[in-house]
């Protein structure tokens, strides 16, 4: 198997909300199919969707069930502890939570927060010195 994961896709209990937050972020939907599913451009050669939940259920042969997503976060690495507490800032403007405040992380010299979009889907804001993101979207560990 390519080791590539080309969808991620959410179980979104209020689409429309998921739609308000990541379009106030300045994300444009590749796909948008009102009452059922949005797509977003979230790497090269991948989407992040997002799909009703009760469609999502239904598709996972669990209908009824209330899908979770837990002990996941989704990491946004920028450039600076500036630029963490300014995304912070309009990640809860656009409607996110804040879960965890920007601060030093307890591993590997991150400065980072935890933020909750509408759907309780945690994105990590992070600012690591030794970590950096390339041009062509490769990421470099140090």
């Amino acid at each position: 198997m390519d080791p590539s994961v080309h969808f991620i896709t959410v179980a979104a209990r209020d689409l429309d909300a998921a739609r308000r937050f990541y379009g106030a972020l300045g994300w444009e939907p590749r796909l948008d199919v009102p009452g059922e599913i949005v797509f977003y451009r979230s790497a090269a050669g991948q989407l992040l969707g997002f799909f009703d939940a009760e469609s999502f259920a239904r598709d996972a042969g669990t209908p009824g069930a209330a899908p979770t997503t837990t002990g996941v976060t989704l990491s946004h690495n920028v450039g600076s502890r500036e630029a963490v507490v300014a995304l912070v800032a309009a990640m809860v403007a656009a409607g996110g939570t804040v879960r965890k405040e920007p601060q030093e992380g307890e591993f590997g010299g991150v400065f980072h927060a935890h933020v909750a979009d509408p759907n309780g889907l945690v994105w990590e804001v992070a600012h690591n010195p030794a970590w950096s993101v390339r041009a062509d979207g490769e990421v470099d560990l140090g």
